[in-house]
């Protein structure tokens, strides 16, 4: 292997000795066909070098090519009927309606189309007379038209290959030969195999890693090609024979951005008479979408490879082909489940470490002494009634159960697994920002700034009537400027109005199931069941129906708050696409927030704690508060968390699946009515059929996935089976989703994006409410506190529960219930000691757990805090590798438009042997980075130009600058 790799280094620095010495004769006048003998030779010398280490790069490369190509000669109706145009994109109205066959959609029609075809794009009509009155019109962009829009929305596109495009460079011959070993030497691989058991072990490993991987054979691994943004001025850097080099996506998404812009009325005072939006909402037309490259059964698209191998549930152990994703869908829905991939292996281990705690507490329950002490309790004072007029007394050992069950989520392993969590989820986003930033580099998504896009047209027409305007410095471009006093401020207002009344509806909802909650405590039928755990604990049987009512309360609100904070959203005024979707969802998620957790909130810190005592119980509207039962709210809260996360989790995955079928029916059922149906191979009339995808598409997606991520980490301390039931969600979760998007959806124009936007921001802060959280969850909600300080000063758990109940004289009781109960006390849980008459108040005990809970809190919160610190210390947003291939890459691609350009500019103004700007050149390697990427981009009018930006040694004798 080592005499490979020096053969292979020997070769490449032949290669590039014969390039540059064959650079030095195209310059001074060489012979023609001696430099293309040498020419010949260098491809020899090349292939050489590159043949050794690749296996079949071309053909790798052209895998997406092929199976588009096949999917066309597969399905000739994804083309015009000329057979050669391609059909990018679809149009559809239907003569049914009433609202699309007035005169008035007509003209609208008529003149939309016309300036479709101004624009360049080529159209084609369909009516088939058994679709029922359906038109169709396909949109064809040629290639003019690519070439324009690719500048205008600066598209980054695929260079040239190095094999083609660097025969003229000057490059260090050393320099190369040190960057092929770094890249693609064997020598990497060199090791003395001394250990068999160690190479089996990796053999062992590798088989079973091949088992998950994405299938070679399916999916080749993509070489990363270097891309720049496209301009026409420069194309000659750029690989445009290439048969996909303006894919399917990209065509679809500049036919978009055109429809998105093209007015539909010639009345100068309509300034939103533009849009194929507009033209959808007002029946105009029916539908607008690109095409699926073919049939979900037939072989030979891009679509069925997906179905079979990526969206099947029986492949939910493999890896993803997220490559190939993001070619099919685009930038956002491959970042979407390449994110949601990322959080579900980062679960398994937290998964691990919660169900071994759960194990361990199963394990240890039956020798747990405070629980048993309650199994075992034989004292004949009983407990105090827990509500007023039909609750009777009680003995402590009904709850021998729900004590043992309390201890499964309230022992020292909470402790652990709260502060492993809390550094879970610091590992979590920072190594999420470590491989995001390896997909951006890999997406070609680098140096993405939300203000090269282009404005909403919905912002521009709102704003069409404002004389102001201000320039973009990154555009350079001058936008109508929002006014603030006018437009912005009010919107704003009546945004964060409605949202806070909003937020006080959902906590009236809450309050309303505390108050169900306590008024079914005191309700007499309870009372009368003969179900035991009814009887006597009515407050499992409370707890367990008022949270499902909450559920059904939290489904319904759902749609509400995303109708209105949509329409909100409108009224702000929002320049882009990407700003708008991080306003609608801070929005929307601040909602669902409060929706979900606020009755999580009440049940983990303030149910329990404000109820008073016997003779003296602080009452809300007449009833009295709820009480936790002698161990504790925890148990209560780990039920309310498991009905609400589970039955979350099960209503969003029958509502995801079952919805896009329902809205595929009622599309259908809307068009043609009960009684017909379209049956048809043509691809355009299958995918008019299907579900629109829309712009909210993956909102609900990120939505059900963060809301998750706040039950596994904001109160993970009470449940610790969280992590594992969303492991278990999101491996169904990621195909599901996928089958849907193949199957129900239509293909979705892909839009670019550089991140998951403001839902990092989101789980940011989530990670840090959460430390928050559990530290209160464990010092005041859990009995952990109390049991460490019984046992730290007393130095055993024996009396341990005696000592945490107060004796009360039944005389401060009022409102009893008839009772056989003869004795003159009953048990209450809390420190209190009687003080006089019928007064009782707190123990020094008291306080002193008190005490020690609020210096568990500053600990506890400052300890997982440091630890925070220092795993993003530890761990960088971008790994120094992927930092230095950029660089590289940045320099390799700015030295290689700069050698092209100035193989060109000399071939136009001089002779073959002059060399009379060489000098100008010269000055190339001092230039400062923006004149540098100025020359490099082509800014400057003339490439002798350069000298005037650099400075040069002052002649002797001359005064030196001004400003020195």
């Amino acid at each position: 292997m080592i005499a490979r790799s020096v053969i292979e280094v020997i070769c490449y620095v032949l290669y590039d000795v014969d390039r540059n010495r064959i650079y030095r004769n195209r310059v001074r006048g060489g012979n023609n066909n001696t430099e293309k003998a040498a020419q010949e030779r260098i491809a020899d010398l090349h292939a050489m070098s590159v043949l050794s280490t690749y296996q079949d790069n071309l053909s790798q490369e052209m895998n997406t090519d092929r199976i588009v190509m096949g999917g066309i000669l597969n399905n000739p109706s994804l083309t015009f009927n000329d057979r050669v145009r391609s059909v990018d994109f679809v149009l559809v109205w239907e003569a049914g309606k009433d609202d699309a066959t007035t005169e008035e959609a007509y003209e609208h029609r008529r003149i939309f189309e016309q300036n479709l075809e101004n624009e360049g794009l080529q159209l084609e009509k369909e009516a088939p007379e058994e679709l029922y009155g359906l038109h169709f019109i396909k949109i064809h962009a040629p290639l003019a038209v690519l070439r324009d829009y690719s500048e205008v929305l600066k598209l980054r596109m695929p260079m040239k290959e190095c094999s083609k495009i660097r025969k003229g460079a000057r490059t260090n011959a050393i320099l190369n030969a040190a960057m092929y070993m770094s890249k693609f030497s064997a020598l990497k691989d060199v090791h003395e195999k001394t250990n068999s058991l160690i190479d089996k072990i990796d053999e062992c490993w590798d088989n079973v890693m091949s088992k998950i991987r994405v299938d070679p054979a399916l999916f080749p691994e993509r070489k990363h090609r270097l891309t720049a943004i496209y301009s026409k001025d420069k194309e000659y850097l750029f690989d445009t024979s290439a048969e996909c080099f303006w894919t399917p996506s990209i065509r679809s998404r500049i036919v978009q951005f055109i429809l998105d812009r093209k007015k539909f009325s010639e009345s100068a005072n309509d300034d939103f008479a533009f849009g194929i939006t507009r033209l959808i909402s007002n029946n105009t037309y029916s539908a607008a979408y690109p095409l699926h490259d073919g049939d979900l059964k037939t072989p030979g698209s891009m679509r069925h490879l997906l179905y079979t191998e990526w969206a099947s549930v029986s492949k939910c152990l493999k890896y993803q082909p997220l490559d190939y994703v993001k070619d099919y869908f685009g930038v956002k829905i491959g970042l979407y489940f390449a994110w949601l991939g990322f959080y579900t292996h980062m679960l398994i281990p937290a998964s691990l470490v919660g169900l071994i705690c759960v194990i361990y507490s199963a394990a240890t329950v039956y020798s747990n002494k405070p629980s048993e002490d309650i199994c075992n309790y034989n004292s004949t004072i009983k407990m105090c009634p827990q509500c007023d007029y039909y609750c009777d007394f009680w003995d402590l050992k009904t709850t021998c159960l729900q004590s043992r069950i309390t201890y499964l989520f309230d022992n020292p392993t909470t402790v652990f697994f709260a502060i492993f969590m809390s550094f879970w989820a610091a590992c979590f986003l920072e190594l999420w920002k470590r491989y995001s930033a390896e997909m951006t580099h890999r997406w070609d998504l680098t140096g993405f700034d939300v203000y090269e896009e282009h404005p909403r047209p919905q912002y521009l027409a709102r704003l069409a009537h404002v004389k102001r305007t201000q320039l973009n410095v990154v555009t350079g471009e001058r936008e109508p400027m929002v006014p603030f006093w006018r437009m912005r401020l009010p919107a704003a207002l009546m945004s964060f109005s409605v949202v806070a009344l909003l937020i006080l509806l959902a906590l009236a909802t809450v309050l309303g199931v505390v108050l169900y909650r306590m008024s079914l405590l005191g309700a007499n039928f309870l009372r009368q069941q003969d179900n035991v755990l009814i009887t006597y604990s009515p407050i499992m049987f409370t707890t367990a129906t008022a949270a499902s009512i909450n559920l059904v309360f939290i489904c319904i609100f759902n749609y509400i708050y995303q109708f209105l904070a949509e329409w909100l959203t409108e009224k702000e005024l929002l320049r882009t696409q990407t700003e708008f979707d991080d306003s609608l969802t801070l929005k929307i998620y601040l909602l669902q927030f409060v929706n979900y957790y606020a009755s999580i909130f009440y049940i983990a810190f303030f149910k329990g704690k404000f109820v008073g005592r016997p003779g003296d119980y602080v009452r809300f509207f007449g009833h009295r508060q709820e009480e936790c039962s002698p161990g504790g709210c925890l148990l209560e809260l780990s039920i309310q968390l498991a009905i609400i996360m589970i039955g979350k989790q099960f209503i969003n995955t029958v509502v995801e699946m079952m919805m896009p079928y329902v809205l595929k029916w009622w599309n259908i059922l809307r068009t043609i009515g009960r009684k017909k149906r379209i049956k048809s191979p043509l691809q355009w009339v299958k995918d008019f059929k299907l579900v629109d995808f829309g712009n909210m598409g993956l909102f609900p997606e990120y939505l059900e996935m963060v809301l998750q991520y706040g039950f596994v980490t904001i109160f993970v301390a009470a449940f610790p089976l969280a992590p594992l039931f969303a492991l278990i969600n999101n491996v169904l979760e990621m195909r599901l989703d996928a089958k849907k998007f193949l199957t129900c959806y239509r293909r979705p124009v892909p839009q670019r994006v550089s991140d998951i936007g403001v839902w990092y921001r989101i789980l940011d802060s989530i990670g840090k409410l959460s430390i928050i959280t559990n530290g209160f969850i464990i010092a005041f909600t859990s009995e952990f506190i109390p049991r460490l300080v019984y046992q730290f000063t007393n130095g055993s758990m024996d009396q341990y529960v005696n000592h945490t109940l107060t004796d009360f004289r039944i005389s401060v009781l009022g409102n009893l219930t008839k009772s056989t109960y003869n004795e003159t006390m009953c048990s209450y849980p809390g420190y209190w000691h009687y003080k006089d008459g019928d007064d009782y108040e707190h123990t020094n005990w008291y306080w002193h757990v008190m005490g020690a809970r609020l210096a568990f809190v500053v600990v506890f919160e400052n300890v997982v805090a440091l630890v925070m610190i220092i795993v993003r210390w530890a761990i960088p947003d971008m790994s120094g590798e992927l930092r230095d291939r950029i660089r590289r890459e940045a320099y390799v691609i700015n030295s290689f438009i700069m050698e092209e350009t100035r193989a060109r500019s000399q071939a136009r103004r001089s002779p073959p042997g002059e060399d009379g700007d060489e000098s100008n050149w010269n000055h190339l390697a001092s230039l400062s980075g923006s004149d540098f990427d100025l020359a490099a981009h082509g800014d400057h009018q003339d490439i002798r130009d350069l000298s005037k930006h650099v400075v040069t040694q002052p002649p002797e004798g001359s005064p030196g600058p001004e400003h020195v």
